[in-house]
């Protein structure tokens, strides 16, 4: 989509005013990752008076904590799930369309050192072709093993026998979700970041609405509405459980974590997979925004926590199966940053979460209350659609076609953010002489994309945090002082801000090796 002037509804402010005046909505949406705010947009293109609530900030969860990929997913290729692959793949190339300035196409090589190798993923990643259909980014083929190595210089070529090349595609998922956001709200919804849902309404015995509060200011809200859903990813149990404390849990968690590498072992276009580890995963090695990402890890978790950590043992893993196809292994002193997410998968009779499926479920209790569980990044349209299909036939609202699969998605404006340069030559400088992002991007995120702290603007409408923490440890004073200009905050909270940040830092770190 081209970019259009910003809109003064994407102020947070702003929302919280609409909100404020107290009409009815037809949905109201709890959580605002992916699912959620899959959802808003869905619901308020279709002409639905929809409102979202996020107790942190968009993303803060496992949304921004991905591994980077718009895929259909070749392990679920592997395990026969084929219509979970087929769906995966055909809003993969809705993606490609409606978001090309964020989701992009992206080569993605297997390296094969068997003979027996080449027959095998060759067939099955021809398979992953034809199942893409008419939305197949470019047909995959061998690779002789120069070609193998000019397309992935540093890998190792002791007993290479070449490589399968395939095309998936790759993306930035906050700046995906912030397009989203906008997006829903040049359609009509209201969105508010920092607004936490504390219990649901009840009339009649129905879910009607939530009773909400702005955590920045301590102030409750009050929505009424025909239908809510649940839509908080890895944490659907509690508003399950809140709705219906008999009920038992659905999700079982699951951490994927990731290490972030110098461009300098991932050098060319290409990404890499290890499509086999002892795990039964596979790992990929990605080249994003200048830097090198490897992830991921399969470790089942027995609860949900708010910021999850890489564990030492996943760390080694990473470091460990990359470094078995590159030509020089990286090491503990190599990691810029690190992160890890969680997986909201769907428990089943299957206790190794590597075997789960990512497909999604909807359930709908008896007061009406809609949880959407399960699914992954890619699937977010189709599982909204899902979504508010059902809401439509749970509150009896009218008959309303979805537009999703051809609704362009808003893109960040370069064009007015260079103008900010335009006005204030200091904007243009970098954040960081090691970071890819501008003073005036931060800017732009604290005016227009409802940032309003320093981990805000640093870990997810920039990504300086997972790209490298030290420098976004260096640039933080300057975006904590931002943040209070244009909000008058004080000193004090200057401080508190870089004192968690500094805290998030160090979680982003690989612990120091004792002496």
């Amino acid at each position: 989509m081209n970019a259009l002037p910003p809109n003064p509804n994407y102020s947070r402010q702003s929302q919280i005013d609409l909100l404020a005046k107290g009409q009815a909505f037809d949905i109201v949406v709890i959580g605002g990752g992916a699912t959620g705010m899959g959802i808003a947009l869905d619901a308020a293109s279709r002409g639905y008076r929809v409102a979202l609530c996020e107790r942190y900030d968009f993303g803060k969860g496992t949304s921004s904590r991905s591994t980077k990929l718009v895929h259909g997913g070749v392990r679920y290729l592997q395990q026969g799930n084929v219509s979970l692959v087929r769906e995966a793949l055909h809003e993969r190339g809705l993606l490609l369309k409606n978001a090309a300035e964020i989701v992009y196409p992206l080569p993605t090589i297997v390296p094969v050192y068997s003979t027996w190798e080449v027959p095998y993923y060759w067939t099955g990643l021809k398979t992953y072709d034809l199942l893409a259909g008419r939305l197949n980014i470019a047909s995959s083929g061998y690779l002789s093993p120069s070609a193998t190595q000019a397309a992935l210089p540093t890998i190792k070529t002791a007993g290479l026998k070449g490589g399968i090349r395939y095309f998936d595609a790759g993306f930035d998922d906050t700046r995906l979700l912030v397009a989203l956001m906008q997006t829903a709200i040049d359609e009509g919804a209201t969105c508010v970041n920092y607004m936490t849902v504390e219990r649901l309404r009840r009339l009649e015995g129905r879910a009607s609405g939530v009773v909400a509060r702005d955590t920045l200011t301590d102030i409750e809200y009050e929505l009424s509405a025909q239908v809510v859903i649940n839509a908080t990813g890895p944490f659907s149990d509690h508003f399950r459980q809140l709705d219906d404390s008999s009920r038992g849990a659905r999700i079982q968690p699951s951490q994927g974590a990731h290490i972030v590498l110098d461009r300098r072992f991932l050098p060319g276009d290409s990404a890499m997979i290890v499509p086999k580890t002892s795990d039964g995963r596979v790992i990929f090695a990605i080249p994003w925004h200048g830097a090198t990402l490897v992830g991921t890890t399969d470790t089942s978790l027995e609860s949900t926590p708010i910021e999850p950590v890489p564990m030492e043992e996943e760390i080694a893993f990473l470091l460990s199966t990359v470094g078995d196809y590159l030509s020089e292994a990286p090491t503990r002193g190599d990691i810029r940053s690190m992160f890890a997410g969680v997986r909201p998968l769907v428990s089943g009779d299957e206790q190794n979460t590597s075997k789960l499926a990512r497909d999604h479920v909807i359930e709908v209790s008896e007061s009406g209350l809609i949880s959407v569980m399960g699914g992954k990044w890619t699937t977010y349209r189709r599982m909204a659609e899902d979504a508010v299909d059902r809401a439509i036939e749970v509150a009896g609202l009218p008959t309303l076609a979805c537009r999703t699969e051809t609704l362009e998605l808003r893109t960040q404006d370069k064009q007015a953010i260079g103008e900010l340069s335009h006005d204030d030559p200091s904007l243009a400088e970098p954040l960081d002489p090691s970071l890819p992002y501008s003073t005036g991007e931060a800017l732009w995120s604290i005016r227009n994309e409802m940032a309003v702290s320093v981990e805000d603007v640093l870990a997810r409408r920039t990504r300086a945090l997972l790209l490298n923490a030290a420098a976004a440890r260096r640039c933080a004073p300057a975006v904590a002082q931002m943040l209070a200009s244009e909000f008058d905050f004080d000193d004090a909270w200057v401080a508190s801000q870089l004192a968690e940040f500094n805290q998030l830092v160090e979680e982003h770190l690989p612990a120091k090796p004792d002496k």
